[in-house]
């Protein structure tokens, strides 16, 4: 269930937003103002907060920053009356996922939360930098090509396409671009095109005017606006329902749309850059991606090549993550062992850099070190099967062939990753003697569900504890 932190001072306001939120389904936590709202986000967390803009002692814009400065994957929702729409744009150019007005409607604001919900899942899948996000290094030929390509293209206009399988560190090549431009200064908006319904894309894109469909009840600016000056990434551009394609391609080409709803023309100065996992070539082939706007998109052609093709960056990135961890979790490991290491560089990554950091994260958490020896890593890793290359067409000589039953990519993800669940598991009921309630508090799960995996894995079940 996820969590939502309510912020406001006033009494009834609050309790209506919980009424809401717990009504469709949301576990809510309330709090009267700034100061004691942080207290609770920074104990407890929270997956979205929401909070007015103008309270006593601690405000919205600086709730924001102490949000986004703790956790900035977490979305943040303004709260703001009519005559302060203004600073909530200002706030979303800070980093604010979304703003809504009073008096609210009740469906704008469950489809805002919805959608801040799914942009976090989404976050939570692709970690980045130092707050999760994969980290761009590397030393191979492969990443210091993609190095140079950023080098020289981030200080032009031009657009750039960003490809690549899921976990490859997308988002992090279109950050850098944007920090590397003269526009550094000037807002960096990121919409995933995948986290927003097919009849809400254009409105999310353009903005809308007051009345232009039911819920409209005040004029908000789209993306583009927010974006003016700046950047803009449309992560997952593949997403986007062909109708809409034509729409973006003429604000591409023209830096002028329209307000769905809307007559007036806007127009704006937007750096682009989309990314995709998919194939658009094949997208093109099957009618669901125009050819034109793949041509705008593709000025700057970015590939990220997997990590399985680059595994001689993979020390570099195992010592960038313990590092990382290191901090995060107050330990000190130093490394790992030769023989930890070949496996680690022996392994598909199927899930690229995000399953590697995940891999060093969760290690680390029970590691004793100094090492990371052959023993601390999942059982995935260590057996046979582990170093097993991805199916294709024509397996590399002397390649291990693929293990019986697994057929595909989802077999393989779906048995390794359930092996690494279950390592995980038993390592925690280790560390807690048995007991499911602290081994749940430290896999940060319900209780229920810990139990509802041990069962799954014919663990052993101390329901009764």
């Amino acid at each position: 269930m996820a969590k939502v932190l309510v912020i406001d001072d006033e009494a009834n306001l609050r309790k209506v937003l919980a009424a809401l939120l717990r009504r469709d389904g949301y576990d809510v936590t309330i709090a009267e103002d700034g100061e004691m709202g942080l207290a609770e986000f920074q104990k407890n967390g929270a997956d979205a907060v929401i909070t007015d803009l103008v309270m006593p002692k601690l405000g919205g814009m600086e709730v924001l920053r102490a949000v986004n400065a703790t956790d900035p994957e977490v979305p943040v929702i303004i709260i703001t009356a009519h005559g302060t729409v203004d600073s909530a744009v200002e706030a979303i150019k800070l980093g604010a996922f979304d703003y809504v007005t009073k008096p609210f409607d009740q469906s704008e604001l469950s489809n805002v939360i919805a959608k801040a919900i799914r942009t976090h899942e989404s976050a939570r899948r692709n970690a980045r930098g130092e707050h999760g996000r994969p980290s761009l290094v590397g030393e191979s030929p492969q990443m210091q090509e993609v190095l140079r390509i950023i080098d020289k293209v981030a200080d032009t206009p031009s657009t750039v396409l960003i490809t690549g399988e899921s976990g490859t560190g997308k988002e992090l090549i279109a950050t850098a671009l944007h920090e590397g431009s003269s526009r550094h200064d000037k807002p960096f908006i990121r919409i995933n095109c995948a986290a927003i319904p097919r009849d809400l894309i254009e409105s999310e894109l353009f903005g809308y005017e007051r009345g232009a469909f039911t819920g409209a009840v005040t004029s908000k600016p789209g993306r583009f606006e927010l974006a003016d000056g700046g950047t803009l990434f449309l992560d997952e551009i593949g997403e986007i329902p062909v109708e809409m394609q034509v729409k973006l391609l003429r604000a591409l080409q023209e830096s002028e749309f329209e307000r769905v709803g809307g007559i007036k023309t806007t127009r704006v100065d937007v750096r682009l850059i989309a990314a995709t996992n998919r194939d658009l070539n094949t997208e093109i082939e099957a009618g669901r991606f125009r050819k034109d706007l793949y041509y705008r998109l593709a000025v700057v052609p970015i590939s990220l090549p997997p990590l399985r093709e680059r595994p001689s960056d993979i020390p570099t990135l195992v010592r960038h993550f313990v590092d990382k961890y290191n901090r995060r979790l107050n330990k000190r490991i130093e490394g790992m062992t030769d023989e930890a290491l070949a496996l680690v560089q022996a392994y598909a990554w199927p899930g690229n850099i995000r399953e590697l950091e995940n891999l060093i994260e969760r290690t680390l958490l029970f590691a004793d070190g100094p090492l990371i020896g052959a023993a601390d890593l999942p059982q995935s890793l260590r057996s046979p099967g582990a170093a097993t290359p991805l199916p294709g067409p024509a397996p590399a000589p002397g390649a291990l062939p693929v293990p019986a039953g697994e057929t595909g990519l989802k077999d393989i993800v779906r048995q390794r990753s359930a092996e690494l669940e279950k390592e995980i598991i038993t390592r925690a009921l280790e560390e807690t003697g048995g007991n499911v309630t602290r081994a749940a508090k430290l896999l940060q799960i319900s209780r229920k569900s810990l139990q509802t995996k041990m069962k799954e894995f014919s663990l052993r079940d101390d329901s009764d504890e």
